[in-house]
């Protein structure tokens, strides 16, 4: 893969935030990313018959309670119309 096309993937995996800025926002933001490209790993996996549907459907829930927890322990508040 050359260089043009490595940079468009890893803008595509990896985008900067551009929310209001707090320390709870961006880790969360971070942990969603991460959350992200776990089930898109996972995803391909079952594609690839290498995971069960129940196997992929499992991780991708302990990885969504995972998330859930973390925006719980991180304290953001959900929005509210103003």
């Amino acid at each position: 893969m050359d260089d043009y096309n490595q940079g468009d993937k890893n803008n595509f995996l990896y985008h900067r935030y551009l929310g209001e800025f707090t320390p709870q926002k961006f880790v969360f933001n971070a942990n969603l990313q991460e959350f992200s490209q776990r089930v898109y790993y996972i995803s391909n996996l079952q594609s690839e018959e290498k995971l069960s549907l129940q196997e992929c459907y499992e991780k991708i829930e302990f990885l969504w309670q995972q998330l859930t927890q973390s925006f719980e322990a991180l304290e953001i508040k959900k929005n509210t119309t103003e």
